[in-house]
């Protein structure tokens, strides 16, 4: 398992201060593997706590080696859920003195039955000092009371209204709406699938604090970022 990162861009004066980290699987031939080929598999055969700890060890790691970045490591409700991988995620971070340049995001890809106590294991999260995203937003059970009631600090709007919003209106319309929305919160925004030049101006235009996507940058190992 290798921990990948991808840029995030102020949309501002386009400065890099943020990365989202990323696994991938290198294989016995050396080639680099998604997780969409693998993740799945890692859950029937309940590996997948131990890529969480990977991704989580290998990120502070790094964070210890550059300083001025925040990193982005990704969590499911699974992971806030298992008691286990929670306690290694509050020990390591607590140990790590990197806290505050730590966003977790929230995978929101399944429904949440046990609201409360992913909550819970978010606040426990956040007050080692760390922040909250919530990624996907927009698709899926996306839904402004459950952002609410975890107390995020972002909102990372999906890639499939994204990427065709300079020529789709219904998804410049939700886009909008979920700025407005995060704008009366004080939640920063981050539009991801940022693919193109007119798609990045549109967002722009909108006022999305945060741009992510391979018009942007590609993901590139931890070890290229840190030496870079």
């Amino acid at each position: 398992m290798v921990v990948f990162a991808q840029a995030i861009v102020n949309s501002d004066d386009m400065q890099v201060n943020k990365y989202e980290c990323l696994v991938r699987l290198v294989d016995e031939n050396g080639k680099i593997v998604s997780p969409f080929y693998f993740l799945d598999v890692a859950k029937k055969t309940k590996l997948y706590h131990k890529i969480t700890k990977v991704v989580v060890t290998k990120t502070l790691e790094a964070l210890q080696k550059i300083n001025d970045v925040e990193f982005s490591i990704n969590l499911s409700p699974d992971d806030l859920m298992h008691n286990e991988t929670m306690d290694f995620i509050s020990k390591a971070i607590s140990q790590s003195n990197c806290a505050k340049r730590v966003v977790l995001e929230i995978v929101e890809s399944e429904e949440i039955e046990e609201l409360n106590a992913v909550s819970d294991s978010i606040n426990q999260l956040k007050g080692l000092g760390c922040k909250v995203a919530i990624d996907d937003f927009g698709t899926g059970y996306s839904n402004f009371s459950y952002l609410m009631q975890i107390n995020a600090d972002f909102i990372k709007v999906d890639g499939s209204l994204i990427k065709d919003i300079d020529q789709n209106e219904n998804s410049r319309v939700i886009a909008q709406t979920i700025l407005q929305f995060a704008n009366q919160l004080e939640l920063k925004t981050v539009a991801e699938f940022v693919h193109n030049e007119k798609v990045m101006d549109e967002v722009k235009r909108m006022g999305f604090d945060y741009l992510q996507g391979f018009h942007l940058d590609e993901p590139k190992s931890l070890n290229e970022i840190i030496g870079g």
